[in-house]
C-alpha cells in the first residue's frame, strides 16, 4: 500500500512535502517525497491519495484504563482496581482489558493507534501495564510489550480507600513505607533467585514475586501516580533509593518545580486536564504545566486517564497544552515520539521510519484543531478506519 500528498510529520526528519510511504507487511518500507518514489500500483492492494492532508505517526495514549474500566457497564465492567488488598504488584493488565469495550472504537476513530494500559491507583502497588495496539479482539495480539510498566501509587486514592477499611495506608507515610518494604522484600528474592541459580541448585519461583524482577533490573519503569509536589518528591526518593526507572503520571503541581525535575530526569506524562478538579490534590492541575515542564527540560507527554475524560479528546487535550504554552511542534511530540520512548516502545512506534509498525493517522489538518477530520487510521499497514464508514 502507499500513502501519497499531502503533507507527512515524520516526528524524525522533519516535515516532506508532497510526500510517499510505500507499507509493506505491516512496516514502514519507503518513506520520502512522492517523485523520490517509485509506485507500482499494480503489485500494491491500494494508493491512498491524500491531496492536502496531514500525515503523522499514530497518536499514543500514554496513561489510560481504556477496556479495564468499561464504558456503560457501572461495577460489571470496572476491574481497575483490586481494593482488598494495598498491594498487589502480580496482577496484569492483559487478564481485564476487554477490546470490545466502545473505547477502543473512539480511539481508532480518534487516530489513536496503541496506548498504555493498567490498573488504576487505589492500591500503593497495584499491578503491570501492557502497551497495546487499539484494534482487535484477542488482547493477545495487540501487545506491544506487556509488561511494559509497574503502577505504584502516592497521595489520596489509596489513603481514601484504605482509611475507610480501617487499615492502612491511612497516611501517606504509610504509603511509602509499604512500598519501601515490598520492595525490599523483592531484593532480597532476587538476590536468593540468582544466588540458587549460580549454584545450579532449585529455586522455587513465587509468583508474587517475579513480577518485580523487571523493575530491578531496569527494564520497565515504575509507573507512578503522583500529583502534589509531595508525593512527586517521595516517589523520586524511593526510586532514587533502589536505583528504578519511574514515570512521573499525572504530575500535576510539577510546573512548580519544573526544574527540579528536569534535573532529576524522571519523565512526566501530565494530566488529565479535561477534569474537573474533583478532589484536593488536583487543586493546582492546568494545561499549562505540560508547557512549563517541556521548557524546562522534562520529556513529556500527555494522558486522557480514561475515562476520567474520554480517549477520543488526547489530541484536543494537546491542543490545550499547545494554547496554553507549550510549542506548536511539541504538543506533535507529545501525544507520538516523546509518548513512545516514555512507555519504552521507540523502536516500534511514535515517528515515521523505515522498519517502524505501519501505524499511520491521517488528518484533513492538524488533530488538535477542533474540527479536524481522522479521514484514515491504519495499524500494522491494516485500514482500521475509512472517514464516510
Amino acid at each position: 500500500m502507499y500513502i501519497v500528498g499531502g503533507t507527512i510529520k515524520t516526528m524524525a526528519e522533519g516535515d516532506i512535502r508532497d510526500g510517499c510511504i510505500r507499507i509493506a507487511e505491516g512496516k514502514i518500507a519507503e518513506i520520502g517525497r512522492r517523485d523520490e518514489i517509485r509506485i507500482h500500483p499494480a503489485a500494491c492492494e491500494r494508493v491512498i491519495e491524500v491531496k492536502d492532508g496531514l500525515i503523522m505517526a499514530g497518536i499514543i495514549e500514554a496513561h489510560c484504563h481504556m477496556g479495564i474500566t468499561e464504558e456503560k457497564k457501572g461495577m460489571e465492567g470496572d476491574d481497575c482496581n483490586e481494593t482488598v488488598n494495598p498491594i498487589t504488584p502480580y496482577l496484569r493488565a492483559i487478564d481485564a482489558v476487554n477490546t470490545m469495550d466502545a473505547a477502543f472504537d473512539d480511539a481508532v476513530r480518534a487516530g489513536i493507534t496503541s496506548a498504555m494500559i493498567g490498573p488504576g491507583s487505589s492500591n500503593v502497588a497495584g499491578g503491570q501495564f501492557a502497551f497495546l495496539k487499539t484494534r482487535g479482539r484477542r488482547v493477545d495480539d495487540l501487545i506491544v510489550k506487556a509488561p511494559a510498566a509497574m503502577k505504584v501509587a502516592f497521595g489520596e486514592n489509596p489513603k481514601v480507600n484504605y482509611s475507610g477499611q480501617g487499615k492502612s495506608p491511612s497516611t501517606r507515610m504509610a504509603i511509602a513505607a509499604m512500598l519501601r518494604e515490598e520492595l525490599n522484600k523483592a531484593k532480597a528474592y532476587a538476590h536468593r533467585r540468582k544466588t540458587a541459580q549460580e549454584k545450579g541448585e532449585y529455586f522455587e519461583e513465587d509468583f508474587t514475586m517475579e513480577c518485580w524482577l523487571p523493575v530491578l533490573n531496569r527494564e520497565i519503569p515504575l509507573k507512578a501516580h503522583v500529583h502534589r509536589v509531595d508525593d512527586i518528591f517521595t516517589a523520586i526518593r524511593i526510586a532514587r533509593e533502589f536505583d528504578l526507572r519511574m514515570t512521573l503520571d499525572h504530575c500535576s503541581e510539577g510546573h512548580l518545580i519544573a526544574e527540579e525535575l528536569a534535573a532529576e530526569g524522571f519523565p512526566a506524562i501530565v494530566g488529565p486536564d479535561l477534569a474537573s478538579r474533583s478532589k484536593i490534590e488536583v487543586q493546582n492541575m492546568a494545561f499549562k504545566t505540560v508547557g512549563v515542564l517541556n521548557r524546562a527540560g522534562v520529556l513529556t507527554a500527555i494522558t486522557t486517564d480514561h475515562p476520567v475524560s474520554l480517549i477520543a479528546s488526547l489530541p484536543i487535550c494537546a491542543g490545550l497544552a499547545v494554547k496554553a504554552g507549550l510549542p506548536l511542534e511539541e504538543g506533535y511530540r507529545a501525544i507520538t515520539v516523546n509518548a513512545a520512548r516514555v512507555c519504552g516502545v521507540e523502536d516500534r512506534v511514535g515517528s515515521l521510519e523505515v522498519g517502524k509498525d505501519a501505524d499511520i493517522a491521517v488528518f484533513s489538518g492538524n488533530p488538535m484543531e477542533i474540527f479536524t477530520r481522522t479521514l484514515y487510521t491504519i495499524i500494522d499497514g491494516n485500514i482500521v478506519y475509512e472517514s464516510g464508514e
